[in-house]
């Protein structure tokens, strides 16, 4: 008889099963991530796929916790004149995260109170239930959004019993060079992983981007490496880090860098509380 495969899945598990995962360690991952135009090469859930299987990994990887269906929620802010200006466009353009003019469908975005609303409920129901750590895996990369799961981690692991740690779904080599774009290199080698690893090979379609070789600008398909969203972006307003260069390979790697990340992150919390 083979033995049973550990369900991760908060959704899938009876409650009596839910009590004996907690007992056996109170620890929850929560992963974020809205649905955002992602260019017409990308699907909307870019950030929430990525957050959904990294947590998930990460919780199967350290034999611990469980994984609340995935938050489709996420915020942004209107671009801020000089960033607005470097992408290409004018500084008094109203520009709201990367719903650029060109897009074929708007982001879901939500406005930052309600965000805010809706995470910090969820926070408590599960500081309610008695859990002692809170992982939020988050896939979206804007700076309000951030700032609000920042404050909101702080706030309740200050003013109850139970740690919510936090971090964004992408390697910290990435991260801490200002590498990170938007439907990118690094986002496409992701998804390209991702669809093989799901089996699902119409996540991707590179075909709806220039052929390679013809300079892509940022404001065509909204795609926009680090150094456009950097203070010194390309005059002409040209993706320079080819995002055609993705590949399986390599979102293969950033995969692996985010759940050694996240791994570290969640026993070094565990460790802390007790558990």
């Amino acid at each position: 008889m083979k033995d049973r495969i550990r369900e991760v899945g908060f959704e899938l598990l009876r409650p009596g099963q839910i009590i004996e995962e907690q007992k056996r360690c109170s620890l929850v991952f929560i992963p974020v991530g809205g649905l955002e135009y992602h260019g017409p090469h990308l699907p909307l859930g870019v950030d929430a796929i990525n957050a959904t299987i990294v947590a998930r990994e990460v919780c199967k990887a350290i034999n611990k916790g469980l994984v609340i269906p995935t938050l489709y929620w996420s915020t942004e802010r209107e671009r801020p004149p000089k960033v607005a200006e470097g992408l290409g466009f004018k500084p008094t353009d109203w520009i709201v995260g990367m719903d650029f003019p060109s897009t074929l469908w708007k982001s879901h975005y939500y406005q930052e109170h309600v965000f805010a609303l809706v995470l910090a409920s969820k926070i408590e129901m599960f500081i309610n239930h008695g859990y002692k750590v809170i992982m939020i895996v988050n896939g979206h990369g804007a700076v309000n959004h951030m700032e609000t799961i920042k404050r909101l981690s702080k706030y309740y692991s200050h003013v109850s019993d139970c740690a919510v740690e936090w971090g964004l779904a992408l390697p910290d080599e990435i991260t801490k060079k200002n590498l990170v774009g938007h439907a990118d290199i690094y986002e496409i080698s992701l998804m390209l992983y991702y669809q093989a690893l799901l089996g699902k090979d119409e996540l991707v379609d590179m075909g709806t981007l220039p052929v390679k070789g013809k300079p892509i600008k940022y404001q065509d398909y909204s795609i926009v490496d680090g150094l456009g969203f950097s203070p010194t972006p390309d005059p002409e307003q040209i993706v320079q880090t080819d995002p055609r260069n993705a590949s399986e390979e390599l979102g293969k790697k950033i995969f692996n860098d985010i759940v050694k990340k996240f791994i570290g992150m969640t026993n070094k919390v565990l460790q802390n509380k007790g558990l």
